[in-house]
């Protein structure tokens, strides 16, 4: 079961600030009135008021935090190795694509759209309750054309180069296939790596992209379920553009890499 923390959170700042508030205007005068005669310091008030003033502060400050600048999140797959890693828990900045409203995600001021090469947090089309992130790497009114794991945009083919196997020293928690392929490709202004599998067949197609929607692809891209599996995501899908690593420990392997604490997400 998946569970909308941002709805939960809304929820609860809701109730704390609603009971504080109406404590604030009914209640609270009424029981100073009561012990105008008695010790001030035995003004008690109710337990569900006490904490919902001690909480409320708090929960506003995190869902604006939250829901208007930055958001963690945790990496749970290996659809973007090798540029993000099983494990990775990452920051992803809320207004690079205008500020939404928190859980129906509404935008209500634009900042800008996603670039080509941005890496993506989304709402996925399928199942909206699931986020994913990938690579935009087609943009409205582009024709994407993949062709024996080549990239084509526009019928120019982006421009990628071997760089060798993707070895264990490249990452520390799991074992990379012995077919595992590093490639560097520039998508505009985005020089980032991509990994590719000597066995896996080519997922070949060519692709619209309609206004208002973007083609993601992972890194992995033998290995990813993406917009060649499932289309394209809507610009309302958009959650925000992944910037920085903060942590990484993968649950499963009981493995931790701090040496990738810190770096950006190019």
């Amino acid at each position: 079961m998946n569970i909308d923390f941002a709805l939960v959170l809304v929820v609860l700042t809701s109730v704390t600030g609603l009971v504080w508030l109406v404590d604030s205007v009914l209640f609270k005068q009424k029981r100073r009135d009561r012990s105008v005669q008695k010790d001030a310091a035995n003004l008690h008030e109710p337990i569900i008021v006490e904490y919902s003033r001690s909480l409320f502060p708090v929960l506003f400050i995190v869902l604006l935090f939250r829901s208007f600048l930055f958001e963690p999140f945790k990496i749970p797959s290996g659809s973007m190795i090798p540029t993000l890693l099983v494990g990775d828990f990452i920051v992803v900045n809320k207004f690079a694509y205008g500020v939404r409203l928190p859980v129906i995600n509404k935008k209500f001021i634009s900042f800008g759209e996603p670039q080509r090469g941005d890496v993506v947090v989304f709402r996925y089309p399928v199942d909206p309750a699931v986020n994913f992130i990938k690579r935009a790497v087609g943009l409205p009114g582009d024709t994407i054309t993949y062709r024996d794991k080549t990239l084509y945009i526009n019928g120019e083919r982006v421009e990628g180069s071997s760089t060798g196997r993707f070895e264990s020293s490249n990452v520390k928690c799991s074992t990379p296939a012995p077919d595992a392929m590093l490639y560097e490709e520039q998508l505009d202004a985005a020089n980032h790596r991509l990994l590719l599998h000597d066995r896996s067949r080519s997922r070949d197609g060519q692709w619209v992209v309609p206004e208002g929607h973007y083609f993601m692809m992972g890194d992995n891209r033998d290995r990813s379920n993406d917009s060649r599996e499932w289309g394209f995501v809507p610009e309302e899908n958009l959650l925000g553009r992944a910037v920085g690593i903060w942590l990484n420990f993968d649950f499963e392997r009981g493995c931790a890499d701090f040496s990738r604490v810190g770096e950006g997400i190019n």
